[in-house]
């Protein structure tokens, strides 16, 4: 048990370490004083900073897999479509905007030359895998008569980006640093409205 709770320790010690100075300037010596554990016992758990680096990214992928996928399956039997692609929209923009996942994105396009597999599989992991699980229930959507998709997945493709491309854009780019929920809920429904404008029967 102990051996787990050290292993959470640094991996949320590494994370704050790797954001506030980015990979090559993070210390090993600061992630165990952060994780109030020896350095010794961090590296017990991971070799060096490069694998310490990967486990990070790994579990922030695996977050980025389960974040969402339920409630985008449950768009497919959705009894009133504009209200629940509305829910979806602001929960999507809310999430994919908040300060440490644009953090996270950055820091690893910033490194994909040194880690290639890792930013491949965060883009497998976020955006493929979430336009799969939405192009599913677009499926689905139209053979309900719902909407009028020939496409499911390049449909899945515009509705995540009308969602994401104003405020996820000036965020990658530092323009601003937070939003609050107003504008968020304005890009999002107002995504939605465009979306149906052009996929409604």
């Amino acid at each position: 048990m102990r051996k787990d709770v050290n292993r959470r320790a640094i991996l949320d010690a590494a994370l704050a370490e790797f954001l506030e100075h980015g990979y090559v300037a993070a210390g090993m010596d600061r992630i165990a004083a952060r994780a109030r554990v020896s350095k010794v016992t961090v590296y017990a758990h991971f070799a060096d900073k490069r694998t310490l680096f990967e486990a990070v990214f790994t579990g922030a992928i695996a977050e980025a897999e389960r974040a969402g996928s339920a409630f985008v399956e449950a768009l497919a039997e959705s009894d009133d479509l504009p209200r629940d692609l509305r829910t979806f929209a602001r929960r999507h923009i809310a999430t994919v905007t908040a300060p440490h996942l644009v953090q996270l994105r950055r820091m690893l396009i910033g490194e994909a030359g040194r880690f290639p597999e890792l930013a491949r599989a965060w883009h497998r992991a976020a955006p493929e895998r979430g336009h799969a699980t939405l192009a599913a229930a677009i499926t689905r959507l139209t053979e309900r008569g719902l909407l009028r998709a020939p496409d499911p997945l390049l449909a899945a493709q515009h509705l995540n980006y009308l969602i994401l491309s104003i405020p996820l854009n000036e965020a990658m780019f530092a323009v601003r640093e937070s939003y609050d929920d107003a504008e968020l809920h304005r890009w999002a429904d107002e995504a939605v409205h465009v979306f149906l404008a052009a996929y409604a029967p």
